[in-house]
C-alpha cells in the first residue's frame, strides 16, 4: 500500500508527515484491498487547514473524505468518515456473496424439476 502526503500553500514537517502516515495506515483494518492513500493538506488558512484523504482500492471507484479544523482533529474526522465508507462497502460485498450462496443452496436439484 502506498501513502502519498502533499501540502498546498505550505510545508509539513517530517514528524507531522510520519504522524499522518501512522493514522491513515489504520484504515487497512477496515478493508484489506486498499492500494493507495493520498492525503492533501491545504494550509491556505493556517488556523484551520483543510484535509482531504482519497483511498483507492481494488475493484472500486475510490473513497474521498474532507474536513477542516486543527490539523490532527481534521485528519481524525476524515478517517472516521472513511472508516464508515469502507465498512459500508465491505458489508455490501459480503452481503452480495451471502445472497449468491443462498441462491445456490435454494436452487432445486435437476431430479426434482423433472418429476
Amino acid at each position: 500500500m502506498q501513502v502519498n502526503i502533499s501540502a498546498r500553500h505550505g510545508h509539513l514537517s517530517p514528524a507531522t508527515q510520519e504522524r499522518v502516515t501512522e493514522k491513515v495506515d489504520k484504515l487497512r483494518r477496515f478493508f484489506d484491498r486498499i492500494t493507495a492513500i493520498d492525503v492533501t493538506v491545504d494550509l491556505d488558512h493556517r488556523e484551520t487547514p483543510a484535509v482531504e484523504v482519497r483511498v483507492s482500492a481494488e475493484h472500486t471507484d475510490g473513497f474521498v473524505a474532507t474536513d477542516t479544523g486543527e490539523l490532527m482533529a481534521a485528519l481524525d474526522g476524515t478517517i472516521r468518515k472513511l472508516e464508515q465508507q469502507l465498512k459500508k462497502h465491505k458489508e455490501k460485498i459480503q452481503e452480495g456473496h451471502r445472497q449468491a450462496k443462498r441462491k445456490q443452496i435454494e436452487a432445486p436439484a435437476e431430479d426434482e424439476v423433472d418429476q
